[in-house]
């Protein structure tokens, strides 16, 4: 049974920083695309960043380049989204995401099939 979990999220100040981890149990990933997806009260869940697991290519929205970093932990099977310079636009519910048939770090919701509980991020102004 495949499981993700997400942690790492928590209530900060616009401008700090945050570490938000994926943990993939069940099987791996290694030839495949993760990523983080997020959604706001009211609002459509939307694409924040994917990684190639294999190649390591990243994907990033618009509205996160430059203050977000994905990465990949082969040996322990986890992903990692480095949040920068938050802002309070970027508070949501996030959920990271794995797909068992994309290879490519795709922006699209319906190309992963796994999907975790979610962590909060609340950032204040």
């Amino acid at each position: 049974q495949v499981q993700l979990a997400e942690s790492g999220g928590g209530s900060v100040q616009a401008g700090d920083s945050l570490r938000l981890s994926c943990a993939a149990s069940g099987r791996t990933f290694r030839n495949y695309a993760m990523g983080w997806f997020r959604q706001a009260p009211g609002k459509e869940r939307e694409f924040v960043s994917a990684i190639a697991w294999g190649t390591g290519s990243t994907n990033y929205a618009d509205s996160v380049k430059g203050r977000f970093t994905i990465s990949r932990d082969n040996a322990k099977n986890t992903m990692v989204l480095q949040m920068d310079s938050l802002k309070p636009e970027d508070t949501a519910l996030y959920y990271c995401a794995a797909s068992g048939f994309v290879s490519s770090p795709s922006n699209s919701p319906r190309m992963y099939n796994y999907w975790g509980q979610g962590t909060q991020v609340t950032v204040s102004s």
